[in-house]
This record gives structure tokens, C-alpha cells and sequence, in this order.
């Protein structure tokens, strides 16, 4: 069992669903302040850490262009959407003194930062929690994609996303009870078996880079420390040794 952080520098991916807590969209400020309170404790590990947050809560750009909206348009509207969630969860790290910057892909200067890597680099070196909102800056890549991207831009160790339920299952768990749990996966084997982790695109861009895959409960108290202890319930999806 290890004490100290298996990783130096992550990126902790969060749906904007996982902002919602019981409501039926928006945001939860309960839950929000939960997630911050588990990223506060991560960082008191001596833990560098990244965040991506998607915006389905607020927007969702491929509903939207499936109604009849341009896409383009659609997904523009959906990465102004992150920004709110960054800045909703930036409020909350900060009320519990964690230094916190927001950088957008989209410039907005009179709420955040651009997007500048090196200034990233940056801060996470200083102990900042850094908050990329926007997605790419660019429709028809989702905020999963931006994740393994600004993972892969700040030289993280993993990437951990943070789902609803404590790993990858065959099925959703929730619908399919009989649905089996895996430890581990090939980035191969979520693109073979078409397992709805992360888009396609994502686990490319983490397989071409090496880049570590960690899944597990977002709302389970303690749970991100955990995995960064290498204990608790997560599925790692990595190449094959």
C-alpha cells in the first residue's frame, strides 16, 4: 500500500453531469464544494494538478446541432459553458485556499487567463491548481479530447477521469446489473470493445503519448487521494507491458 502519491503532476477530467448532483442541469454547490474538498486534499499531497471540466450541465453542442443548430455554433456555445463551470469551481477551491487559475482556450480576459502552456507550467510548479475551460478552442473535439491534450501539453503522469460510478464496466452498471467491472484495459481494448470511457480521439491521443488512464468515482468521499495512493477502486487503462 503506498502512503505517497504514485503520480507528481495529473489531470483530473470531470463531466459537467458531475457538477449536477441531483438537480436536473446546472450546478450543485454541495457537490461542488465536495469535488473541491477531495482536489484540496490531493494537492496536500504535494500533488500537481490540472483540471478539464465539460459543460453538459449548462450545454450540450451535439444535442443542440442534432436539433438543428450548426454544430460550429453549437459547440462554441457548449465551451462557453466550461468556462462558467471552471469559474464556479474556481470559487470553490479558492473559498477553501487553494490558489486557483482559469485558463481559456477561447481569450476572455476580464474573467481568466488565456491558454498559455509554459504560464501553466507554471503555476502547477508554483502549487496552483490550473483550470483549462474552452475545451481546444476548436468545434467537434470534446472536452475529453481537450483533457488528453492539456495531459499530454503539461507532461502530467496521468490523466484521471472522474466518473459516476468506481471504474470501466462492460455496460452501465446503473442500467445493466450484471455488467462486469475491469481492473485493467489496453487503450486498444477500449477502442476494440467501443467501451464509452472517453471518445476515440481521447485514448488515441493518450496511447500515442503513454499517457496513463485512471477511472473511478468522482462522488465517492476521499476517493481522488485514494487513487493517488495507488489504493481504492479505479480501472487503469495503459499499454500492455
Amino acid at each position: 500500500m503506498l502512503h505517497q502519491p504514485a503520480y507528481r503532476r495529473v489531470l483530473l477530467k470531470l463531466s459537467g453531469e458531475a457538477l449536477m448532483g441531483r438537480r436536473e442541469f446546472g450546478l450543485d454547490t454541495d457537490t461542488l464544494n465536495a469535488i473541491a474538498a477531495d482536489v484540496e486534499d490531493v494537492v496536500a499531497l504535494g500533488v500537481q494538478v490540472c483540471v478539464v471540466i465539460g459543460g453538459g450541465n449548462i450545454f450540450r453542442g451535439v444535442s443542440a446541432a442534432a436539433e438543428g443548430m450548426d454544430r460550429a455554433q453549437a459547440d462554441y456555445i457548449g465551451m462557453l459553458a466550461t468556462v462558467m463551470n471552471a469559474l464556479a469551481m474556481q470559487s470553490a477551491l479558492e473559498s477553501r485556499d487553494v490558489p486557483t487559475r482559469v485558463q481559456s482556450a477561447i481569450p476572455m480576459a476580464s474573467v481568466c487567463e488565456p491558454y498559455i502552456r509554459r504560464r501553466a507550467q507554471r503555476h502547477m510548479e508554483k502549487g496552483r491548481v490550473v483550470i483549462f475551460a474552452a475545451g481546444t478552442g476548436n468545434p467537434f473535439f470534446t472536452t475529453d479530447t481537450a483533457a488528453a491534450l492539456r495531459a499530454t501539453e503539461m507532461g502530467c503522469d496521468a490523466l484521471l477521469k472522474g466518473t459516476q460510478v468506481d471504474g470501466v464496466y462492460s455496460a452501465d452498471p446503473r442500467k445493466v446489473p450484471s455488467a462486469s467491472r475491469f481492473e485493467e484495459l489496453s487503450y486498444l481494448d477500449v477502442l476494440a470493445r467501443d467501451l464509452s470511457v472517453m471518445d476515440a480521439a481521447a485514448i488515441s491521443l493518450a496511447r500515442e503519448n503513454g499517457l496513463p488512464i485512471l477511472v473511478f468515482n468522482i462522488h465517492a468521499p476521499g476517493a481522488f487521494a485514494q487513487v493517488m495512493r495507488g489504493e481504492g477502486r479505479f480501472t487503469r487503462i495503459v499499454e500492455p507491458q
